[in-house]
């Protein structure tokens, strides 16, 4: 979550008015910030996770599990206590910082400063998420848990689902027929973004996830919980005149996707091309992680025939009108916009010879004054197309106080348009005046029930990143070939249903299998036949990558590259050309001077990953729809109660704490690492 200002955010018909002020000073500042830095090299490898919480207050006596409303008075007595702890902890102890969210009912949790490319730092962040649950749960109410859950399974039902209750009549920002006004971070920003969402678009947002259909699920499914004939807002007759679609849940407000929980991870790259390349090189990795993370199978109080939340949450933030939706004839010089301003990259953008035009093969729209604005002040033109299609997006929220800026020293406008393009990846320049480099966030993943998963997948995203950077490796894919790869990522049970298209053979200067990748990157000391000294620190800074000499002229047709694989076949290999992304992983590892504990370590991590990939382990979706089906009060009509969702919340904070065992979603022996953890030594 980015910086909140204290000021006053001016409604839609006001704000529009400044969108070409804001668009043209943001690429005013990117072009000062690139001037000044584009050259920059020699950032270490700095890294952080962001972990958002729901905290879930439980009435026992009535079995009901509710979103608690109290984050504005949680967090400041959180912040209060780590602002104590910075005044006494030795300067070299990170003090982790917690932050508002979307939802009155979330935390977001980072680590106190980042973590560096040191293999003690990679193994301390189990511990490190740990610390920063058992401290917030510290100082929560006896009945509340901070849980790292993805989506609250019953948000949005009849019925007392936040503590305190509230009435959705008062949605006054989205006009929900579901949720109240309370939902939502009562700072200005939040409210202001989900009525000017509103305000652009014409109408409420709509969300329609199909319904899952189990035995006794009426057919045709029309949801009986829908108001369908309240009349307190203009928009209320939507859902009745078509939004609400037969067989589907419907939701209609931005707090049921920005509502939802996600893991991401930060990196800072050595220079900017190095930033670039790390983009590109993840783009295709995002929905596969998006799959073996899927953990939100429910909504509003029913089972889905999904498994993530993605497109929830890009229909929540769906700001777009008909006109750029395609409904009607477009005026006024807009564009057609295939995408929400949330969803999958458009495209890569790396400069390196890799990429070849072919792979940005969906033309998605971008502003051409901009773009030539930006070519004219010797931005590349894969660079320029990427900032000029972010920036065919309106501003959604601008504070008059801070309508003039100084270029030269803000970066505030364009982050404005750039952090409300959510994507699965962000290239992310460097703040102004500060000492951070080009930056890359990995977006896709779903939060997950445990730290113990949370700290395996964002190690393995670290380790993979280096992978990709050390063994110049390439896994280009067509664009659209992501995208239909990101549709079946979300379908029920993707990670053992679905096949996903891949790259086939993954070494850019045609290496293959493991020998041929370290030496490729240089494991081998320039001696003759002498082995170069093992590294104990993870590298940021790597040579150019070279040019082929037949590299252009020998290209094989883009159609050839790839193909359809399984997740296991992706994650594991495929062939001699592909070891497989685990078996990357693993090979980066052994140029690394890793001991024994050390490795028995990180292999914990990668296996719990390699057993997901090949079903040895379920996805947390797929054990949450168990779990319900298995509930003695499930009726097989789809629906989760007020007591199967108690049920629920309960088992998973079990899990979490390690006195429930559940081998068909953790090692067996999980139980025991998070009893052995759970003491968490203070400082």
């Amino acid at each position: 979550m980015g910086l909140l200002y204290l000021g006053t955010p001016l409604a839609w018909e006001e704000a529009k008015k400044y969108a070409d002020h804001v668009r043209s000073h943001g690429i005013t500042q990117f072009l000062n910030t690139w001037k000044k830095l584009k050259d920059r090299r020699g950032f270490e490898l700095q890294w952080g996770d962001e972990i958002e919480y729901m905290v879930i207050a439980f009435d026992d006596e009535n079995k009901n599990a509710k979103l608690s409303l109290r984050q504005t008075e949680i967090l400041a007595k959180l912040n209060a206590i780590v602002e104590d702890m910075s005044a006494d902890v030795p300067d070299h102890v990170s003090v982790p910082k917690f932050h508002p969210e979307y939802g009155r009912y979330m935390l977001e949790s980072t680590p106190g400063s980042p973590y560096t490319g040191s293999i003690k730092d990679l193994l301390s962040v189990e511990n490190d998420m740990r610390y920063r649950r058992s401290l917030a749960r510290k100082h929560l109410k006896p009945n509340e848990i901070p849980m790292s859950f993805t989506s609250f399974p019953r948000l949005g039902v009849p019925g007392q689902f936040t503590e305190p209750f509230h009435d959705p009549v008062n949605a006054v920002s989205s006009h929900s027929l579901f949720l109240p006004e309370e939902i939502t971070n009562p700072h200005a920003r939040f409210p202001t973004l989900t009525a000017n969402i509103r305000r652009r678009r014409g109408s409420k947002v709509a969300i329609n996830l199909p319904v899952f259909f189990d035995e006794k699920t009426p057919r045709p499914f029309i949801d009986p919980t829908i108001p369908w004939d309240r009349n307190i807002y203009a928009e209320d007759p939507e859902a009745k005149n078509g939004a609400a679609l037969t067989d589907h849940i419907y939701l209609d407000a931005m707090g049921f996707g920005m509502g939802c929980c996600c893991l991401q991870i930060t990196f800072q790259a050595c220079d900017v091309s190095d930033a670039r390349r790390m983009y590109d090189g993840l783009i295709p990795v995002g929905p596969i992680l998006l799959a073996l993370t899927a953990s939100s199978p429910v909504y509003r109080g029913y089972l889905a025939d999904v498994d993530c939340r993605w497109n929830v949450i890009a229909g929540s933030v769906d700001d777009r009108t008909e006109e750029e939706r395609g409904l009607k004839a477009l005026k006024n010089n807009k564009f057609r916009i295939p995408k929400s301003r949330y969803d999958s990259v458009d495209l890569y953008i790396s400069n390196d010879w890799m990429n070849r035009p072919e792979y940005n093969n969906t033309n998605p729209p971008y502003d051409e004054d901009i773009y030539n604005r930006l070519r004219e002040n010797d931005i590349d033109d894969l660079l320029a197309k990427h900032l000029a299609h972010l920036f065919i997006r309106d501003p959604l929220v601008i504070f008059s106080e801070t309508i003039d800026q100084d270029d030269t020293s803000s970066m505030d406008h364009f982050e404005n348009i750039q952090s409300t393009n959510w994507q699965t990846m962000r290239f992310k320049p460097p703040p102004a005046n500060s000492t951070i480099g080009w930056r890359v966030e990995f977006r896709s993943m779903e939060v997950q029930m445990t730290d113990f998963e949370n700290a395996a997948f964002a190690l393995f995203v670290v380790l993979l990143s280096r992978a990709i950077l050390t063994f110049n490796l390439t896994f280009y894919i067509p664009i659209s070939k992501v995208d239909e790869n990101m549709a079946r990522a979300q379908v029920r049970d993707a990670a053992r249903s679905q096949q996903f298209f891949f790259r086939k053979n993954v070494y850019a200067l045609g290496n293959s299998g493991g020998s041929s990748t370290a030496s490729s990157s240089g494991a081998t000391s320039p001696i003759e036949g002498t082995p170069r000294k093992k590294d104990r620190k993870l590298r940021n800074c790597f040579p150019p990558m070279p040019i082929p000499e037949d590299a252009l002229r020998n290209r094989r047709r883009v159609e050839d590259e790839y193909e359809e694989m399984t997740l296991e076949e992706i994650m594991t290999g495929k062939g001699e050309d592909f070891p497989g992304l685990i078996g990357l992983v693993y090979a980066y590892i052994d140029t690394l001077d890793v001991c024994l504990d050390e490795m028995a370590r990180l292999k914990k991590y990668l296996d719990l990953i390699h057993r997901r990939s090949t079903g040895g382990l379920q996805t947390p979706a797929t054990w949450i729809r168990n779990f319900v089906r298995s509930h003695p009060d499930y009726k097989f009509d789809s629906v989760v109660s007020q007591e199967i969702n108690y049920d629920l919340l309960k088992a998973v904070d079990e899990i979490e704490r390690g006195v429930r065992c559940e081998p068909d979603l953790l090692p067996a022996d999980y139980p025991d690492n998070a009893k052995d953890q759970s003491h968490l030594n203070g400082w």
